[in-house]
């Protein structure tokens, strides 16, 4: 038979002691004084498990549950903390726990939680770090237990890393996962170092600012190379896989950067034209643009643009 639900024997249990308040039974001892077989037949083998507990004869295993591990470090320093020597000292003999600990189970850090704890924030608190705690989480692209990778990752991160109060405690925790085994094809190779490739990515975005370091994303416009930086991601977007045959349309345009002004004259064969475009007509980067696909002599297919100033070449057909 199916095992009841907690619902269901809550209602029954509640059941049975309206039945027995009704009898009069309403201490342990009036229901220690019942006839248990009777209780049985009469109210089924709930009741005789209440007789049971009543009389202390019941009899529960015990069952054993481990708790979930925690992997963390942290500590209160007995003064405060104004520069960084003191708190990398800290935080690479918490790498160095840590990473013991998660080697004796075969774990692998995938994730680091880095937090600060101020003194005497204001109650205001306008800017991130200057509320009572900061906190920043790492993102370890191939986890790994290797103390020299995390802590570039930290030290990289506290070189960019700005306070208006000093520290008193710092914590460090770590979200685990099991070591990834991962069999390539025979012409497919894995990134060489991830782990530099992510410490290179958050030296430059220190340099530069978030707004200069990602991907290139096009836009959903006509403009020519309108584009746009993304974080960079770690995770391939859908149709990565899809062959670059699949993905291209027609002849592709190689072009040129700073396209060169050029001279048409006794030079072009054939030409097809004038395709024009606009934009942004709203806005103060509003752009028009006339352009021709001109043959050359030699063979060779471009994309040319006219303008008041003259010819230039955008780019030349493959």
């Amino acid at each position: 038979m199916p095992s009841k639900s907690t619902a269901e024997r809550a209602q029954e249990l509640s059941h049975i002691l309206a039945i027995l308040h009704k009898w009069g039974v309403h201490t342990l001892g009036d229901l220690a004084a019942l006839q248990p077989d009777s209780l049985c037949a009469r109210l089924g083998p709930t009741a005789g498990r209440l007789w049971e507990q009543a009389t202390g004869r019941a009899t529960r295993l015990l069952q054993l549950v481990r708790p979930a591990e925690v992997f963390r470090e942290e500590i209160e320093f007995d003064y405060e903390i104004e520069t960084a020597a003191p708190l990398l000292f800290v935080l690479r003999r918490f790498l160095e726990q840590l990473t013991l600990r998660l080697g004796a189970v075969y774990l692998v850090t995938q994730e680091l939680t880095f937090r600060l704890t101020f003194a005497d924030p204001p109650k205001d608190g306008f800017a991130g770090a200057n509320k009572s705690h900061y906190e920043h989480r790492f993102h370890i692209p191939d986890p790994t237990n290797s103390v020299e990778i995390l802590f570039r990752l930290l030290q990289t991160h506290l070189e960019n890393f700005r306070a208006e109060h000093p520290i008193v405690a710092v914590s460090l925790a770590a979200a685990v996962a099991r070591p990834a085994w991962q069999q390539f094809h025979l012409f497919e190779t894995p990134l060489r170092d991830p782990a530099r490739l992510h410490e290179t990515l958050t030296r430059l975005t220190g340099l530069l600012g978030k707004k200069r370091v990602g991907r290139p994303v096009l836009e959903d416009s006509h403009r020519p190379e309108a584009f746009h930086l993304e974080a960079f991601s770690w995770d391939l977007t859908e149709g990565a896989d899809a062959s670059p045959n699949e993905q291209m349309i027609g002849p592709a345009l190689r072009r040129l950067r700073l396209p060169p002004p050029v001279s048409l004259a006794k030079r072009v064969v054939a030409r097809q034209g004038p395709y024009f475009s606009s934009g942004d007509w709203w806005d103060e980067k509003r752009w028009q643009r006339a352009e021709w696909d001109l043959e050359g002599e030699d063979g060779v297919v471009c994309r040319g643009q006219e303008s008041a100033d003259g010819w230039a070449v955008d780019g030349i057909y493959d």
